[in-house]
């Protein structure tokens, strides 16, 4: 990374571990394919296995329990493709969750949030009920925190009331893992979604948990690979990354206690510079390193824009929606106004983060403000 810039695009994609990258380099040099059951083969397997007990260990699951996809996106493909006739989803999911339904052919049930962006478990029992009488394969599928606000959902609760309907429970965890304590069992879910390249992995890599006895129709066929519910040949590499870097991320949760004074300075400052700016959802629980900030009539890509120019690496909404001008379907969920909604960015943050970083998106900021607040009263 060119250390003239400041990186503050933590969830698009965390910046790769150096014990992930050694990881990697290391099993580059292994040649045997993990299914062969000779000594290389077995040199090759026992890279993946140790990798699996990283993953299990940093989000409180069993081994056993640890299916190595391509990604986030296609475990949570994974989970809505497994013979839904039913499935609720919160409106401010992820594409990767909510595109699959609307092709899925399943019936749709969406959960709506508050203006804080987040989900309220009260006013579920009706509709769950009246899947239950229904169908006994439904669904419900709630993240565990937002990626572009950082809110984070009640999700323990509304996996408890959804398995009284005896509904399966999926939560894509992928922001929250390796930010903020996640235990899959004590979360009461069947499925749960995960991204290397979040934690500091390599992208490319991913994890769906899949609970003892929860049916997964396996997305990739062809291949006896992660006991039959993902096929192909591992990644060996990026697997072997993802388990470092999983490692790594378990042993560094507290060091999001700092990274939240540097959020919070930063939002302080924002606010004292241009008072009209909105944090969004700053009244919910979030993630530590997340800030969605608008500046009502500023294009949110103009900022974008602006910031990269001075140096200074943000987005608008999600990465993956990167060049759509659509307004987010995240904050429109939410209620908010279109003019703040079409000028929201993003500003995520990681443990290595230093207040230099903070100083130096607040020059941009004040910089970029001033110039317009001055443009215009020249206009005028």
């Amino acid at each position: 990374m060119n250390r003239a810039r400041t990186y503050l695009d933590w969830n698009a994609s965390a910046p790769l571990l150096p014990e992930a990258r050694a990881a990697m380099l290391a099993a580059l040099d292994v040649v045997g394919n993990p299914s062969s059951v000779h000594g290389e083969g077995r040199a090759a397997r026992g890279i993946i296995e140790d990798a699996r007990e990283q993953v299990a260990r940093l989000v409180g699951a069993r081994p056993q329990e640890v299916v190595f996809t391509s990604g986030a996106t296609e475990a949570n493909n994974a989970v809505i493709w497994s013979g839904r006739d039913a499935i609720f989803a919160a409106a401010i999911e992820h594409d990767s969750v909510l595109a699959p339904i609307a092709v899925a052919g399943a019936r749709h049930g969406t959960i709506a949030v508050g203006a804080d962006g987040v989900v309220r478990a009260e006013g579920l029992d009706e509709p769950f009920a009246a899947v239950l009488a229904s169908t006994t394969r439904a669904l419900v599928s709630l993240q565990f925190a937002n990626n572009e606000t950082g809110a984070v959902q009640p999700v323990a609760e509304v996996a408890a009331l959804a398995r009284t309907y005896g509904l399966r429970v999926h939560s894509d965890a992928t922001q929250a893992v390796g930010r903020v304590a996640v235990d899959f069992v004590s979360l009461g879910l069947d499925y749960l979604s995960l991204s290397s390249h979040k934690l500091g992995g390599p992208k490319g890599a991913g994890a769906l948990i899949v609970r003892d006895g929860a049916p997964l129709v396996p997305l990739i066929a062809g291949g006896g690979q992660e006991r039959r519910q993902r096929a192909g040949t591992e990644n060996l590499a990026a697997i072997a990354g993802f388990g470092a870097a999983a490692r790594v991320a378990l042993a560094g949760l507290d060091g999001y206690a700092r990274v939240a004074k540097l959020r919070d300075q930063l939002e302080g400052e924002v606010v004292r510079a241009t008072p009209h700016a909105v944090i969004i959802a700053a009244d919910a629980p979030r993630l530590a390193n997340t800030s969605c900030i608008a500046l009502p009539r500023r294009a949110a890509e103009t900022l974008v824009a602006a910031l990269d120019l001075s140096g200074i690496a943000v987005s608008a909404g999600a990465a993956c929606s990167s060049g759509k001008v659509a307004q987010s379907h995240v904050l429109t969920a939410m209620g908010l106004a279109p003019d703040i909604a079409r000028s929201a960015i993003r500003i995520s943050m990681g443990p290595t983060t230093t207040d230099n970083d903070i100083a130096a998106f607040l020059a941009a900021w004040k910089h970029i403000t001033r110039s317009v607040a001055g443009a215009h009263t020249r206009a005028a």
